[in-house]
């Protein structure tokens, strides 16, 4: 695994926000958040970080930076796909847009941590998948996983923006 994994026991501070909060929720000025509907496909996890990108933009009247963007699709797209392959489906998605990037934070039913294939031999290059992970920390500046109390994991990756 690329980062630390972070126990729900520790309680020191977690390391990704709840997904879902009983109280309001109260974000810093220029936070955009996407809401998305269940099934979460790759498809709609992208469509919604484009939204959410564009959106800051906008307001923060700054040209969007296209490699970026790409950068913080391609993550959500593996982290939804990894989930639905890996992780026994999605079961919630959150993609918020603040600070120094793009926050896609995706939860499965799976309490495996994701791990990256060992380098493959000329044979086992040509053999499909297993590179997902690899390009999540490849793009993203901060990853955490963490346990979820009803089981499951959210795995959350952090892709800067400029």
């Amino acid at each position: 695994m690329c980062q630390e994994h972070t126990s729900s026991a520790d309680t020191k501070s977690p390391a990704v926000e709840p997904l879902a909060t009983e109280e309001p929720y109260t974000d810093p000025p220029g936070t955009v958040r996407a809401a998305l509907q269940r099934p979460y496909r790759p498809a709609q996890v992208r469509e919604a970080v484009q939204r959410a990108v564009c959106e800051r933009c906008r307001a923060t009247h700054t040209p969007c930076d296209t490699g970026a963007l790409a950068d913080a699709l391609l993550v959500a797209s593996e982290l939804t796909t990894n989930a639905i392959l890996h992780g026994g489906g999605v079961t919630d998605v959150r993609v918020d847009v603040a600070g120094p990037g793009v926050r896609v934070s995706v939860s499965d039913r799976s309490t495996d941590l994701p791990v990256a294939r060992p380098a493959a031999g000329p044979r086992e290059r040509l053999t499909p998948g297993g590179h997902g992970w690899p390009i999540v920390c490849l793009l993203s500046r901060e990853i955490r996983v963490r346990d979820l109390p009803a089981g499951g994991k959210c795995i959350s990756a952090l892709v800067p923006l400029p």
